[in-house]
């Protein structure tokens, strides 16, 4: 190769490098440049912020279904403690339907008189249509003080045997001219029914 050919090449060497250090050094390409550089960077930091977001989401799924296989266990264990609190069938026994209305008196004037309560009247069905279905009807009549009204409404309905309050009519007494406050005893009309199982 000879001197000018050598010569020749530097040349246009140098010529394409100077090319490129102006194209390199204009304003608009620079600022292109940055801009595509800088979007790459914010892409790549959004994408990663959604899978953060993604895997966040699947931790708070698999959180919660560990919360309902959790409360399952404690519900079931709920049920194990109220049937210990509680023992005993949940039906009405008795031999007939008229020891089980006999049974249900006698567990609904218990409830009554646990809270301070007196039963002044009580009448049991045990000829009505709900004992075609097996259950057992009463209407009882008791007085006792206003806030023990509530303990006996949950011994009857959250205790054994299952006892379900069809009827409840509460007469508050009338305030007389003498006294501005009523006393705290309250009549009460409580219809209560369970279902009948004949001891085998």
């Amino acid at each position: 190769m000879t001197s000018a050919t050598k010569s020749g090449v530097s040349s246009s060497g140098i010529a394409s490098g100077n090319a490129l250090v102006r194209w390199l050094s204009s304003p608009l390409i620079a600022v292109t440049l940055y801009l595509a550089v800088t979007g790459a960077l914010l892409l790549m930091a959004g994408l990663s912020i959604a899978d953060v977001i993604a895997h966040r989401q699947a931790l708070a799924q698999t959180s919660d279904l560990l919360d309902q296989l959790r409360g399952r266990n404690g519900a079931a264990k709920n049920a194990a403690a109220a049937l210990a609190e509680h023992p005993g069938t949940p039906f009405l026994e008795g031999p007939t339907v008229t020891v089980a209305g006999a049974n249900l008196l006698q567990r609904v004037a218990a409830a009554v008189g646990d809270q301070g309560g007196s039963v002044q009247s009580s009448q049991v069905d045990v000829s009505g249509a709900q004992t075609k279905d097996g259950f057992v009807g009463l209407v009882v009549s008791c007085e006792l003080e206003q806030p023990a009204l509530q303990n006996v409404l949950y011994d009857l309905e959250a205790g054994m045997p299952f006892l379900f309050v069809d009827q409840l009519d509460v007469q508050v007494p009338q305030t007389t001219a003498l006294s501005d406050a009523p006393s705290g005893r309250v009549r009460v009309i409580l219809g209560v029914s369970g279902q009948w199982q004949a001891v085998k």
